[in-house]
């Protein structure tokens, strides 16, 4: 159970990684900037985007809107149809907040890493 987990993980993270490179490179290029300092700024930018889906991700509270559509408006004052999560939906956003929290944190460390401007040492 744990290494195909772990496979599709390290799958993922290769995948954002080597997109994140690939964009980053273009965008420098196109901006004449670094291609270090590019790359670095793109993990940044991607780890922190991935930190924030974990936040909101994880952060989604017990109480979900009942059927397909929402029927509240901005303004509107009427009541709207809610339900109680379900166990299936509570620990799924608990592991997606599980699996988004590493893969950030591992994206901003490479940012750091790849950074021309700043020495690690």
């Amino acid at each position: 159970m744990w290494l195909p987990a772990l496979r599709r993980m390290v799958k993922l993270f290769v995948v954002i990684s080597v997109g994140t490179i690939v964009l980053s490179v273009l965008f420098g290029l196109l901006v004449a900037a670094p291609i270090m300092r590019s790359i670095a700024i793109g993990f940044y930018l991607v780890g922190c985007f991935v930190l924030f889906g974990a936040f909101f991700f994880g952060n989604r509270g017990p109480i979900r809107p009942r059927g397909d559509e929402d029927t509240g408006g901005l303004f509107r004052v009427t009541s709207r149809r809610l339900r109680w999560a379900t166990q299936e939906e509570q620990e799924e956003a608990i592991n997606g907040a599980a699996i988004f929290l590493p893969l950030g944190l591992v994206l901003i460390l490479l940012g750091v890493v790849w950074d021309s401007k700043h020495s690690l040492f």
